[in-house]
């Protein structure tokens, strides 16, 4: 078979079930993938044979896809922010959306951070990677996706300024922070039930929904920020639909100034910053 037929028959398999346009750059990605070429060598390759090896590992990762696996678990890896990162059974994909926190956590300064519930460690690596002077903590409930997150720290060159702790928000977390960073679990109870099968059925169901109306996680943020977030210090935490009010009055009520939500690329409501006051010593 020609890559270009692979790539027509992958597109046709596809379409049907997550529509014509991922079916063609899956299939693009699929083929890369198999064959070792780059974007460029599969969007030249039409009539090129198919070695039969290459061909089987296709056919492989299209069988995968085609049970809804998504295409991250089955490549290993996912961009972000412009580096790759190792996904597994035991970590979310990494989202453009969350690269709208990571843009606002750069635009200002900061010394040390803690991102809670880190995942991949997506947030936190990158962050030191694009501040070298910075440190930092990633914590997460799970030993399994804490070990992907230090490996992708490894991977970026931070391991020496990130430490992992196998921690439930901020229990056993000591210390101060100047940024306090977070992507938790934010999907209702409700809403779970109707989310697309490659999310349900092979995406860790506790770092997706806390059950219930879905703020379970901001609450525990919140409650610990009057411990860890240092004076003058910003917190930012990722939203899911229609809950920036309701986490904008819990940072209000922590005691944070400049609460603000704001949109992502698609003009949505996506984080939900605020900055602990400094403190001002009696005379």
């Amino acid at each position: 078979m020609s890559a270009g037929g692979w790539l027509a028959a992958a597109r046709a398999a596809l379409a049907p079930v997550i529509g014509a346009e991922a079916a063609a750059r899956e299939a693009r990605l699929m083929l890369g993938h198999a064959t070792g070429w780059s974007p460029a060598q599969v969007a030249v390759a039409g009539g090129e044979a198919l070695e039969a090896g290459a061909a089987a590992r296709a056919d492989a990762l299209l069988a995968r896809r085609m049970r809804r696996e998504p295409l991250a678990q089955i490549l290993g890896d996912w961009g972000f922010f412009g580096r790759r990162f190792a996904v597994t059974r035991d970590t979310l994909t990494p989202r453009p959306d969350t690269e709208t926190l990571v843009e606002l956590a750069l635009a200002a300064p900061f010394r040390r951070v803690i991102d809670l519930g880190t995942g991949t460690g997506a947030i936190a690596v990158t962050l030191l990677a694009e501040r070298p002077a910075a440190t930092g903590v990633a914590t997460d409930l799970s030993v399994a996706t804490l070990a992907v997150a230090e490996g992708n720290a490894a991977r970026h060159g931070v391991a020496g300024r990130l430490s992992f702790l196998n921690a439930d928000w901020w229990d056993g977390v000591e210390g101060v922070f100047d940024l306090v960073v977070s992507n938790p679990p934010y999907v209702t109870e409700a809403e779970y039930a109707g989310l697309a099968p490659e999310i349900t059925g092979w995406e860790p169901r506790g770092a997706l929904t806390p059950g219930g109306d879905g703020l379970a996680a901001y609450r525990a943020i919140a409650a610990g920020l009057g411990a860890h977030l240092a004076p003058g210090g910003r917190c930012l935490v990722e939203i899911g639909a229609g809950q920036g009010e309701a986490v904008a009055a819990l940072f209000a009520a922590a005691g944070l100034d400049a609460v603000a939500v704001h949109p992502d690329i698609n003009g949505k409501p996506r984080v939900v910053s605020g900055t602990m006051p400094m403190r001002h010593d009696p005379p």
